[in-house]
């Protein structure tokens, strides 16, 4: 009986695949910053559709490292989203930039263009867009806004990967694109993470920020150590450009990245089949609804999430049924962190998480765990049709 089984909330996809690769770099004995970072990167651009790529160890390194690359005056403002996940705020504060929240919509809780404008300062240097849940923001809006208001552009895609917005892969719509590899994202490295840009400037930068701030990267003075001209003698030899960080991505990440990377249109069709199977079936629900307007075209979803005003009430009933839930997120402005910023109104912001849960969704989850999912919900929207509205 399903009931008697858990339902996890996330599962990665890995298989003989992912580990035929790691066995091969570890006969390769070279496990660290080398040449399947370099493969893995320029496969990844050329997937998006940008010039360059910046292999790191987290989607939290790369929204660090994209800022960092812009030299921003401390004390500056960057605008984001309220509802997102920890990182996209702490991303500002680690580069001594102060965060400014924006509310988000009512009908999809991404960052609203309508609350941008009334936050807008001269004092604003960046805005960070979130595909929150997968579900895509109007880049076709907001970007023309931006370039107007002269402010730098970064895209964080952690939940979204391969979509496309208007003929136009999302991480295409701006200066610096943020993809996260976590063990639970669309495709995984384990951990890890990927900018994207078309600036060679930027990118230079970007390397070397996440190396220790060096020149050049490890696997380059490898190959030139090999360098039988009598002449050149000092390929251990390297410069240190910037204060950087130990962000890189390495040789046993990349492996993985390179096989889960073939299967990435795959795992959005395995989605897509799965958010359309539940979509259908809380269709006739009365107390529970879709958080987004899912889009299901060219779509990359991380999350199926529903609305329910009795929200504890059926995370308690679903944790009983052995089904595993989550809300994503609470409004970031609400941690203690972040209480110290001003923030202005968040109406939908504040109202609308109230009612969010997050449920089981990866790609491997089968058809029927997605049906007993489903009639649970059913069971439980009939018990709070008979407690409301029988006379």
């Amino acid at each position: 009986m399903l009931r008697n089984k858990k339902i996890r909330l996330f599962k990665p996809s890995v298989g003989s695949a992912e580990l035929l690769n790691i066995k091969k770099i570890f006969k390769s004995a070279w496990l660290g910053y080398g040449n399947k970072v370099n493969e893995f990167e320029n496969k990844f651009s050329k997937f998006i559709g940008r010039k360059y790529a910046v292999g790191v160890n987290s989607g939290t390194a790369a929204l660090h490292l994209a800022l960092l690359s812009q030299n921003f005056k401390k004390g500056r403002k960057v605008l984001v989203p309220s509802i997102t996940f920890s990182a996209t705020a702490a991303a500002v504060l680690y580069c001594g930039l102060t965060p400014v929240f924006v509310d988000v919509n009512s009908d999809d809780l991404n960052i609203s263009l309508e609350d941008l404008k009334t936050k807008y300062t001269k004092d604003c240097v960046a805005l960070i867009c979130v595909h929150m849940g997968g579900h895509l923001c109007e880049m076709d809006k907001i970007q023309p806004w931006a370039k107007k208001k002269k402010l730098f552009l970064i895209e964080d895609c952690a939940e979204t990967c391969g979509a496309i917005y208007k003929n136009k892969k999302i991480g295409n719509w701006s200066d610096i694109s943020c993809f996260s590899f976590e063990e639970k994202k669309i495709m995984t490295t384990g951990d890890g993470g990927m900018l994207v840009l078309d600036k060679k400037k930027d990118y230079e930068k970007l390397k070397s920020l996440s190396f220790h701030g060096w020149d050049i990267d490890p696997w380059k003075r490898h190959k030139l150590s090999f360098n039988k001209n009598k002449s050149f003698t000092k390929h251990w030899n390297y410069e240190i450009k910037n204060l950087g960080y130990k962000y890189n991505m390495n040789d046993l990440m990349a492996s993985i990245g390179l096989a889960q990377f073939k299967k990435i249109n795959s795992f959005n069709k395995k989605r897509e089949n799965i958010l359309k199977r539940y979509l259908q079936g809380i269709k006739s629900c009365k107390y529970i609804s879709p958080t987004y307007p899912y889009n299901l075209k060219n779509s990359s979803y991380w999350l199926f999430s529903i609305n329910c005003d009795y929200r504890d009430d059926l995370i308690n009933f679903l944790k009983k049924k052995n089904i595993s839930t989550a809300v994503h997120f609470i409004p970031l402005p609400l941690n203690h962190l972040y209480k110290k910023f001003k923030r202005g109104k968040l109406f939908n912001a504040y109202n609308n998480w109230k009612k969010i849960i997050s449920l089981p969704f990866f790609p491997d989850l089968n058809k029927k765990k997605v049906d007993y999912i489903i009639n649970c919900l059913k069971t439980f929207d009939k018990k709070l049709i008979k407690k409301y509205e029988t006379l």
